[in-house]
């Protein structure tokens, strides 16, 4: 793989199709492309994604770029840290760039992969913060957003079981929006 731009602030396309009904979004620092997405310790994030019923089989870092095959995108959200001297770091986030590759595939449902993720998109553009997991009251360009809880294994606070449910949920939706003319 070749490395990023570091000027970059382009979201990562590699993983996105027109067409497919889902992508998920996390975040990355400007310049930065993960080489094995959610391939850290601990990181539950395939099993959830076949367990949830989003996907028919298990995949793994690996086999990442079977995702679109199987009707998921993903891509990230392009952050930048600025610091000031003397103040708390300032944060640049590039959610057009974004917005524009959501564009271009056209999904059903945009899944950012955290509240972390879905906080820093609707702080850019303005929206309210997320309170909750599921679906928001805002959009992306458009397409409707939910938030899912993180899959690593840093987040130790949410059961696993609790976590399956909420990316469950996500499936039961997008049925519900396939369902829709």
């Amino acid at each position: 793989m070749a490395a990023p731009d570091p000027l970059s602030t382009e979201p990562d396309r590699t993983l996105l199709r027109p067409g497919l009904p889902l992508v998920i979004a996390g975040t990355v620092g400007r310049g930065r492309r993960p080489e094995r997405y959610y391939a850290g310790p601990g990181n539950r994030f395939f099993e959830l994604l076949q367990d949830s019923g989003l996907v028919a089989e298990r995949l793994d870092p690996d086999r990442v770029g079977r995702l679109p095959d199987l009707g998921v995108g993903l891509t990230d959200l392009v952050t930048e840290r600025i610091l000031v001297p003397g103040r708390e770091p300032e944060a640049v986030i590039f959610w057009r760039e974004l917005d524009r590759a959501i564009t271009e595939v056209g999904p059903r449902v945009v899944a950012f992969v955290s509240k972390t993720a879905a906080t820093w998109y609707a702080r850019g553009v303005g929206h309210r913060l997320p309170k909750d997991y599921g679906e928001q009251p805002w959009t992306v360009d458009g397409v409707p957003a939910f938030v899912l809880p993180g899959p690593s294994g840093a987040n130790n606070g949410m059961s696993l079981a609790l976590r399956l449910a909420l990316w469950t949920d996500l499936a039961d939706f997008l049925d519900h929006l396939r369902r829709m003319p």
